[in-house]
């Protein structure tokens, strides 16, 4: 079943149109999480040949990557950017032996995944902890946005890099909105859905760097992928590999789901904050 499923996806990305819709984008991805359950070997009709992987910033063959791994997936959530024609799709795997939180980029041009890059966060990354990450996302709400309703793509991208940019600059204004809800990792670090807004006590001199960009409109959602610097205290100032998520509505950020890698475990401190 998982095979046939697999096949009739990557039927349809060959015969995909120019245009990048909605449709073509899902196909990519059903493509993509069907390999991740265990028919990856079948997913290489879909890669262009100029293809390239990383996977926590490292470029890798997909063959020896997390990709080459049979993962049971317990919960999956994707955006799809019709403009860039690209896709962001967060796994959550629950096995207790060996956990995940892994979020993937895909960018596609004539019907092939030219680019993918994955942050694959597990035991001992920032944050981590597979049972908060079900619990408190099991709470949020990640339907369409009703279209009147809807931000601009230039106002969603904005509101990423507001957060961003008040990092490095004490000036900028971060739209929260309330309630609204701050997920590291697993840990429900500031909000809970009940009126709380997510403010939060920002440095004001780490400068975030090396965005990429996933925008769906549709959820009024954006993937920022960028490299986090101090994030792992025994690698100094080096940017770690991190994914946020924002959900956006009326302008405002609701919620945030953050993945975030380290290389030694416990990220060199103990504990979640700067």
């Amino acid at each position: 079943m998982l095979q046939s499923t697999l096949f009739a996806c990557l039927s349809l990305l060959a015969t995909a149109s120019a245009d990048c819709t909605r449709d073509f984008l899902k196909n990519a991805t059903d493509a993509y999480l069907a390999a991740q359950s265990g028919s990856h070997s079948e997913f290489a009709p879909a890669l262009a040949s100029n293809f390239t992987y990383t996977e926590n910033d490292t470029p890798i063959s997909i063959t020896n990557g997390i990709l080459s791994e049979n993962l049971k997936i317990d919960h999956n959530l994707s955006i799809y950017d019709t403009t860039a024609c690209a896709t962001f799709t967060e796994i959550i795997v629950t096995n207790p032996a060996k956990p995940y939180v892994i979020t993937t980029r895909m960018e596609l041009n004539d019907s092939k995944v030219t680019k993918m890059e994955s942050v694959v966060t597990t035991n001992g990354d920032w944050a981590f902890n597979i049972t908060g990450f079900v619990y408190y996302g099991a709470m949020e709400n990640w339907d369409p946005i009703p279209e009147a309703k809807r931000d601009s793509r230039a106002v969603i991208k904005a509101v990423g890099d507001a957060y961003f940019d008040r990092f490095d600059n004490a000036s900028v204004v971060v739209p929260w909105g309330a309630p609204c809800n701050r997920l590291e990792g697993g840990a429900l670090v500031v909000g809970n859905l009940t009126g709380d807004d997510c403010e939060m006590l920002f440095p004001d001199d780490i400068k975030v760097t090396n965005r990429r960009y996933v925008v769906d409109e549709v959820l009024g959602a954006v993937d920022i992928f960028e490299g986090f610097p101090g994030l792992d205290r025994s690698q100094g100032n080096a940017p770690m590999p991190d994914s946020h998520l924002f959900r956006v509505e009326g302008g405002k950020i609701r919620y945030i789901r953050t993945a975030s890698h380290c290389v030694e475990s416990g990220c060199g401190i103990n504990g979640t904050t700067f």
